[in-house]
């Protein structure tokens, strides 16, 4: 390893327990600490949960989505500055302003601490502050999961009124800030060549100048327990009730293997109240076969994985899956779409493949996973040997660390 590096790693929103933004800094910045970097991470609401030796630093934002009351009329003693008002301003006329004013705030907070840094990586924010950084000198990176342009597409198809695709219009508005900012920036990394082509065709960023880096999972976590499974159990992890997901097209399998049998699912997320995952419980009379857990400790979700028949992964479009190799490495068993990345995170071995969107594909694969516990375990067998081979978060952090260490070459600031 070359010198220890001291490294800025932002995030807008980094929810501990689910959704990819929150594991992926936690993980990052933990594994890069061992490695002997220092790390400060900076991070809007929700703030993550961080490992000993992790500095964390709090952007506070006025949190206008937080729950239980999203959209949120802040008090007048709430506002601070401009970026309060701007913040404010864009979400009454239906924007979604965060990227951008985390950026600017995270930008006021280094830029006077330039010097005490030699990487500033962002985790998708893609705010024009960023901008500002990298003309302070300090090198600029970072991480796009996938582009967002994919989720508005979908939401756009589902949305059921003209009115509602207005309102999505402003609220992805944000979309087109972070095409721009990304193709100044001094590099970008993204988890999986599928991500990789869907950046240079949604937000213009040649695919040769992207470095791919997985995320993982830590093994000695993430593992088999060795215990009985239960064989009426199916879980998803959902960190969003968004069309993406493809929750509601699981539900409807759910409901089609429940004429033969008391299968139940346990989703690991939340159902938003009057959307789509909430009428289909009602149309499909599911109440007493689906648990919404809400987000969950690391422990409890291992558990879950652990104890669970299958994992389904329903969705229409993955930038990765971190839910794919935990469930991989607790070897339990896939039955997953061909959307996006999937095929190329979860391989040939350890799930069985569905055409994205087709109920009667995923039912009749979840089905015969139930059917045959020697499958599941052939399944599981293999997805844990998959993560093993490529899919931990030291590996993550090591191949992080080095392309920090060749973009720095490549500003003049080598290690």
């Amino acid at each position: 390893m070359g010198r220890s590096l001291r490294i800025a790693l932002l995030s807008y929103r980094s929810k501990p327990h689910s959704g990819g933004q929150g594991v992926y800094v936690r993980a990052l910045s933990r594994e890069l600490t061992e490695l002997g970097h220092r790390v400060e991470v900076l991070s809007g609401q929700p703030y993550p949960e961080l490992d000993d030796g992790v500095a964390l630093t709090r952007v506070p934002s006025l949190d206008l989505y937080r729950e239980p009351d999203p959209f949120r009329t802040p008090r007048p003693a709430e506002f601070r500055d401009a970026i309060d008002v701007l913040e404010w301003a864009a979400m009454c006329t239906a924007g979604f302003p965060e990227p951008l004013t985390f950026s600017l705030r995270a930008a006021r907070d280094l830029l006077p601490r330039a010097a005490q840094f030699d990487v500033v990586h962002d985790n998708q924010s893609l705010g024009y502050g960023l901008l500002r950084l990298q003309r302070a000198g300090v090198p600029v990176v970072a991480t796009v999961h996938h582009p967002v342009a994919i989720d508005r597409r979908l939401d756009l198809a589902a949305a059921p009124t003209l009115r509602r695709r207005l309102t999505l219009h402003r609220w992805y508005g944000f979309t087109a800030m972070q095409g721009r900012v990304l193709r100044r920036l001094d590099a970008a990394t993204t988890v999986s060549e599928s991500s990789r082509t869907d950046i240079e065709t949604e937000m213009g960023l040649p695919a040769a100048g992207i470095e791919v880096i997985p995320v993982g999972i830590d093994p000695d976590v993430f593992t088999p327990s060795g215990g009985p499974r239960d064989p009426d159990s199916i879980v998803v992890t959902t960190s969003a009730d968004v069309p993406l997901k493809g929750l509601v097209h699981l539900l409807e399998a759910l409901a089609k293997l429940r004429t033969e049998r008391p299968v139940r699912l346990t989703v690991v997320g939340t159902a938003r109240p009057g959307g789509p995952a909430e009428a289909a419980l009602d149309r499909l009379a599911l109440r007493d076969a689906v648990v919404f857990t809400g987000p969950v400790p690391e422990a409890e979700l291992v558990g879950l994985l652990q104890r669970a028949a299958v994992v389904a992964i329903p969705s229409l479009y993955e930038g990765f899956s971190l839910p794919a190799i935990e469930a991989m490495a607790c070897a339990t068993p896939l039955v997953t779409t061909d959307a996006g990345a999937l095929p190329e995170v979860v391989g040939n071995e350890a799930g069985l493949r569905v055409k994205a969107g087709d109920v009667e594909q995923l039912t009749a694969a979840l089905q015969r996973v139930l059917d045959s516990p020697a499958l599941g375990e052939q399944l599981g067998r293999a997805g844990r040997r998959r993560v093993l081979d490529s899919y931990t978060w030291r590996a993550t952090a090591r191949r992080t660390a080095a392309w920090y260490a060749e973009v720095m070459e490549r500003k003049g600031r080598g290690c």
